[in-house]
């Protein structure tokens, strides 16, 4: 893999870090701003709908920018926000540091995987694609905790200038690193035009279904392994190591397979999910089950990621970036979604383990519409398929 992959990646480790870090460190900036935790929290809320709003507009304004200016521009803007948000005199500038950085998140993501299959062999992509988000893995187990202790011992706002020193390394590996490339003959015409593909609309809800189950069970597996398994709180998060380790592997894992059979890997992958969403059922209530069911669930929420953005890129061939920013949007509807049937699950007095049964039932909606879109592709493939056989002679008499 090109040593640019590791600038793609660094720049996604900054992501998942200021996206996540937070939640750690509302306690503090609550205290700090003289406001709720609830209200805190918004925070968190705020920065997930920019992604959602961020990465299609984003993209879209850039879609005549080369890839490389354009991810430049994103990691400057992405700092730029980040010393707005160390800086921040009050609660609303924080907000608006936080806003800004989640518009350069999606589009970040977007064009970078597609900047990531460029930069190798077309075989290879679906790996390439893991190696960039292996970024946000490692923030989950890296990044995200480090950043949570340094903010309590030394200040949150001292963790806002280490995630700022991050995306200048970003900034600067794809400056070094990334091949300039030509400006793109697309356009915003072009690049709208794909969405005109039910295959891109049904890759697009395969990715929010399909991620779904992964957050509707991470949100909740703090109560689920206290009140459930029968941990202790100063367990959980070494539970929560062990469940983003296995993401960290999972991501390479499923781009090894998305490159050798993408489809039957997207139909694997999301069958994996829903089994170990029903295993984990019986397994919570066992410490060693639990903690094994649930590496295991971080590998398979992983794979998911290459296999997904690789399917979104095929659909939209021609003009990628807004699609595949489109597909970060689709991940990000995931995260809100996900949480939102299990609290309610939960709210109507279903226990903690009811969000195992809605990721089962969500990752089963995903390999439905999966199973749907690879039944069109076979379908379109046979006209294909008959046009190009060769005929039998003509009879000769």
């Amino acid at each position: 893999m090109p040593l640019a992959l590791l600038a793609l990646a660094l720049g996604a480790f900054g992501i998942g870090t200021t996206e996540f870090v937070i939640a750690g460190l509302l306690p503090d900036l609550a205290a700090d701003f003289g406001t709720s935790i609830p209200t805190a929290g918004l925070l968190v809320s705020g920065y997930a709908f920019g992604v959602v709003v961020g990465a299609p507009l984003v993209t879209a304004l850039g879609a005549r920018l080369p890839r490389k200016g354009m991810l430049l521009g994103l990691m400057g803007l992405f700092v730029a926000a980040h010393v707005l948000s160390a800086l921040a005199p009050g609660y609303g500038a924080l907000m608006a540091g936080r806003i800004v950085a989640s518009f350069a998140h999606g589009a970040y993501m977007g064009v970078g995987t597609v900047v990531a299959a460029d930069l190798v062999r077309p075989e290879k992509r679906a790996s390439a694609i893991a190696t960039m988000f292996l970024g946000l893995s490692l923030s989950n187990v890296l990044g995200v905790p480090f950043g949570t202790f340094v903010g309590q011992q030394l200040g949150w706002r001292t963790t806002f200038w280490i995630i700022t020193g991050v995306g200048v390394l970003a900034f600067a590996g794809i400056a070094a690193l990334i091949p300039r490339g030509p400006r793109p003959d697309t356009g915003l015409r072009r690049e709208l035009a794909v969405f005109r593909d039910r295959q891109v609309w049904l890759a697009l809800v395969m990715t929010a279904l399909g991620w779904a189950p992964v957050m509707a069970v991470v949100t909740y597996v703090a109560p689920l392994l206290t009140d459930v398994t029968g941990f202790s709180a100063g367990a959980v998060p070494v539970v929560m190591v062990l469940l983003g380790l296995g993401m960290v592997v999972g991501g390479p894992l499923g781009g090894r397979y998305a490159d050798r059979a993408l489809m039957p890997s997207v139909y694997a992958i999301l069958a994996a999910l829903i089994l170990v969403s029903a295993a984990l059922l019986g397994a919570a209530h066992h410490k060693a089950a639990a903690v094994a069911a649930l590496t295991v669930f971080g590998v398979v929420a992983s794979a998911t990621i290459p296999a997904f953005q690789t399917r979104v890129l095929d659909k939209a061939v021609g003009a990628q970036a807004l699609a595949s920013a489109a597909n970060v949007a689709a991940f990000n509807l995931g995260n809100a979604v996900g949480p939102f049937l299990a609290g309610l699950a939960i709210s109507a007095g279903y226990g903690y383990t009811s969000p195992l049964w809605v990721a089962a039932l969500l990752g089963l909606a995903g390999l439905a519409v999966a199973v749907l879109s690879g039944a069109l592709d076979r379908r379109s493939a046979a006209p294909a398929a008959q046009a190009a056989a060769p005929r039998p002679p003509a009879r000769t008499h």
